[in-house]
């Protein structure tokens, strides 16, 4: 059985999120972004994604990679061939797969 203050902190943080994310829906007047936030906004999703997939190709178990023997490294550089060539995201997942694949499982890279 759930006791009282743990609904209340529950329905109060759903409405303070709520709250939180309509606030530009609810406010009657035009927001807009200064240009250099705009140019900046540009770059977040590269800059995120760069951030996540980078230290997953280089370390491992939070040590980087030593060896010229892992297929993370040569998989990156299959995809980054890939998405240059053809600028297709599906053929980038799919060139580097291809690589990681047979080496990691043939390999035990």
């Amino acid at each position: 059985m759930t006791d009282f203050w743990t609904l209340a902190v529950i329905v109060g943080l759903a409405c303070v999120t709520v709250l939180a994310r309509s606030f530009f829906f609810i406010s009657s007047k035009d927001w807009t972004l200064p240009r250099w936030a705009q140019r900046g906004l540009q770059y977040a999703p590269i800059a995120a994604l760069s951030a996540v997939v980078v230290p997953e190709v280089v370390m491992t178990q939070g040590h980087l990679v030593m060896t010229w023997q892992d297929a993370r490294l040569f998989a990156a550089a299959a995809g980054a061939v890939a998405y240059f060539w053809r600028r297709d995201v599906l053929a980038t997942i799919v060139a580097g797969m291809a690589v990681y694949l047979p080496l990691h499982l043939a390999l035990g890279w």
